[in-house]
């Protein structure tokens, strides 16, 4: 225990110096301040607010010894709980190092997964004559100009096609002895030709007529099969089978020094190409696309002859060498393409969505060159597109009954759509199409066909003869003829004889 400094005994009220750090009886060192005004011990000057009262059951040993070890208990406690969150942020920063490891280790295989790719790329591209594409190690900038999709050979080609076709455009006239207006309304039907295809399922779904030989024409049905039809001796050339589904599409490649192609589209998601054998006569599997994972939604041959498009379910588009058979392009977009038409100085693929909007792509960069929404109009699957013969304009429907035709020139105005030619309220459009002059155009759906002048879109011809609805409506060589499908028959319509 501590004693007072002055009495040397106990002190009951202690108190501690702050000048001398002694413990004095309070009364005492009270009484020597007020009698002398300094401190007993060193002499310093000592007043009562120097003085510290301290409790006397503190200055007893086992009092200090029992405060002393609670303070040690509560520092060994406290250094326990750092040592356990030591240990747990230890561990983090383990696994963190591990992660970033791995991670490392896997960026590192695939980065010479994908320079040992590039190599085979290099190799397989230099085989086969194509020029390699620009390397990617460095960052890409974007700009204005977007990187060519297509080789440059193949880009070029088109480029030369389109440099010449669209110095004519302006002076592009009907040739001689292409129907005028005034016979195209004297229209009667001229032939039929019936029980084509199963008759279960029973249905055409696709038409197309060859330029070459205006009496042969080219069907695909419900039943997955294709047929060529010659409709002067009235006989099948071809029955070509192959598809799992429907057929969506078909298409002669015609092109002079080449064998004629013939091309389909199914619902099976392929496409099939057939090549006529001179030998035998007959036509034989040449090669089958099966490149897209949805169903093939249009089909069009490139104005070159040379080159194939194709639009699929699955939100994406293709270009393929018709000579190769080599696929030159694969599109990646976030539309699902409904229909595809090619543009006819080859430039430009037009795509109609099942959102009302038709996406116009550069065939040769496969970038967006625009996009064509019609105003205040419910969401409808656009399922046919057509280009004029002069490029100035586009055909689609507007809804299920009527059709818009868009002024390309005018595509960024609100004056766009040109023209909207109404139908019945109950004709649902399954397809339109312009005429190879650009004076016409026509529509085949649920009542027939009809056929409309281009500029002043009054009606000129209907054709209601079949019973069931026109899936497909093709004009012929020089307008003479309209071909139509309906059900399980096509009909030709033409002047009177």
């Amino acid at each position: 225990m501590f004693l007072c400094a002055i009495s040397g005994e106990a002190p009951t009220e202690p108190v501690v110096s702050v000048k001398s750090h002694k413990v004095y009886e309070k009364r005492l060192i009270m009484k020597y301040i007020a009698d002398n005004g300094t401190d007993p011990t060193t002499g310093e000057k000592l007043e009562e607010s120097d003085l510290i009262p301290i409790e006397a059951s503190i200055l007893l040993i086992p009092t200090l010894l029992l405060s002393l070890q609670n303070e040690w208990d509560a520092l060994v406690l406290e250094t326990f709980a750092l040592k356990q969150q030591y240990n747990q942020t230890r561990q983090e920063l383990s696994y963190a190092l591990y992660s970033q490891d791995a991670a490392t280790r896997v960026v590192a295989r695939l980065i010479k997964e994908r320079d040992a790719a590039r190599e085979a790329l290099a190799s397989v591209q230099a085989s086969m004559g194509v020029a390699p594409s620009a390397s990617t190690e460095d960052d890409v900038e974007m700009g204005d100009t977007a990187a060519p999709a297509l080789p440059q050979d193949v880009t070029a080609k088109i480029e030369a096609l389109q440099n010449s076709l669209s110095a004519t455009r302006k002076k592009r006239k009907p040739p001689a002895g292409y129907i005028t207006a005034a016979k195209l309304k004297t229209f009667t039907a001229k032939k039929t030709i019936p029980s084509l295809h199963s008759a279960s399922p029973a249905g055409i779904t696709a038409l197309a007529v060859s330029k070459q030989n205006p009496s042969q024409f080219l069907t695909g049905g419900n039943d997955k099969i294709v047929q060529l039809y010659d409709g002067d001796t009235d006989k099948v050339l071809a029955t070509l089978k192959g598809h799992t589904k429907k057929v969506n599409h078909v298409a002669f490649r015609e092109a002079d020094g080449e064998p004629t192609l013939l091309i389909s589209g199914g619902a099976d998601k392929v496409a099939k190409i057939w090549s006529l054998d001179t030998a035998s006569g007959e036509y034989i599997p040449k090669s089958t696309i099966r490149t897209h994972k949805g169903e093939i939604t249009g089909l069009v041959v490139h104005p070159t002859t040379t080159y194939l498009a194709l639009s699929s379910a699955d939100k994406t588009y293709s270009i393929h060498d018709l000579s190769t058979f080599d696929e030159l392009f694969h599109s990646s977009t976030e539309d699902v393409f409904a229909s595809l038409a090619i543009h006819p100085d080859g430039q430009l693929l037009a795509m109609g969505t099942p959102s009302s909007t038709i996406r116009i792509f550069d065939i040769r960069t496969g970038t967006i060159a625009a996009s064509l929404t019609p105003p205040d109009t419910t969401p409808f699957t656009v399922h046919s597109v057509s280009f004029s013969e002069n490029g100035y304009h586009l055909m689609a429907p507007l809804t299920s009954s009527s059709v818009g035709v868009w002024d390309l020139r005018k595509a960024a105005s609100s004056a766009a759509i040109a023209a909207t030619i109404s139908l019945e309220d109950d004709f649902n459009i399954n397809r339109v199409v312009y005429d190879a002059s650009s004076q016409y155009l026509g529509v085949a759906g649920s009542g027939g066909g009809r056929v409309f002048a281009h500029k002043t879109w009054d009606e000129l011809l209907r054709l209601e003869e079949g019973k069931d609805e026109m899936t497909q409506l093709v004009f012929g060589n020089m307008g003479q003829e309209i071909w139509g499908s309906t059900g399980r028959e096509v009909r030709v319509w033409g002047l009177a004889t």
